[in-house]
């Protein structure tokens, strides 16, 4: 199944889904009852992104260590798949954390399947001071920033001149499933709708961490952009965008999501249990 028939599937560009190697999946069997989940919800492109630290660029030796280690945990679980959805188009990337000012992301194998786009996440969903000049200085080498689960970052509260900045860097901004339905509280959620309104979300992702107990949030997700009429931007943020990001094209503008005033959250009180 090629990545290019954005309109026909779910495409995933966040997910821990590499066995062993992270707070992720533990074993292959564990990733396999995960994977098999997301196929049933529509998903046919996975690209799935183990946590690394900035730091490590600067260590070379660690480096390859590390990405020896995914790598070869990796090729074990894409052969599970391959075998079990063989149309599945299964790809690796990183979640990289920025606990660097000025990470060297150079590697391709750091990045979103063959594309240029890196998934990058602030340390302990803490925002370090001159955010916007490290992303600057992240585009100019070439590299296209992409901020993991946006709406969850303490530090900013409702301050969106920040997230504005982070844009005009050159930043993509990728939301969770699970916020808009009030999976990180009421905070991340008020985030998340903000930025649905201004138009600045430019996909969705499951954040999945390969274990049985845990939800995907992607049924009560769609759910919410139905009842506020906003099909349009579901296809957009699932479907056409995520695709185009792993391939490093630039998404498609998503158009804000307008509501009469109260409607969302009384949108929203419908899913929070």
């Amino acid at each position: 199944m090629s990545v290019g028939m954005e309109a026909s599937f779910i495409t995933d560009l966040h997910s821990h889904l590499v066995p062993g190697v992270d707070d992720g999946a533990p074993t292959v069997d564990d990733a396999l009852e995960g994977v098999g989940r997301m196929v049933e919800r529509e998903v046919g492109a996975i690209v799935t992104t183990p946590h690394l630290s900035g730091l490590l660029t600067h260590r070379p030796r660690e480096l390859e260590l590390r990405l020896g280690e995914v790598e070869e945990a990796f090729d074990t679980v894409s052969k599970a798949i391959r075998d079990r959805y063989p149309e599945l188009s299964f790809l690796q990337g990183h979640e990289v954390m920025l606990d660097c000012p000025d990470p060297d992301l150079s590697d391709p194998r750091l990045r979103l399947g063959n594309s240029n786009v890196v998934l990058v996440e602030w340390p302990r969903l803490q925002i370090p001071p001159e955010t916007p000049r490290v992303i600057e200085a992240i585009s100019e080498t070439g590299v296209q920033v992409l901020i993991a689960h946006v709406e969850r970052y303490g530090g900013y509260g409702l301050r969106m001149a920040l997230v504005e900045e982070w844009r005009q860097s050159g930043a993509l901004f990728q939301c969770n499933y699970g916020a808009i339905c009030g999976r990180y509280g009421s905070e991340a959620r008020s985030r998340m709708v903000r930025l649905l309104e201004k138009g600045w979300v430019d996909c969705l992702a499951t954040d999945f961490h390969g274990r049985p107990h845990l939800r995907l949030y992607m049924e009560c997700a769609r759910r919410t952009f139905e009842e506020l009429h906003a099909e349009e931007a579901w296809r957009l943020l699932t479907r056409t965008n995520p695709a185009r990001i792993v391939r490093g094209e630039r998404p498609v503008p998503v158009p804000p999501i307008e509501s009469e005033p109260g409607l969302l959250e009384r949108v929203l009180s419908l899913f929070r249990s």
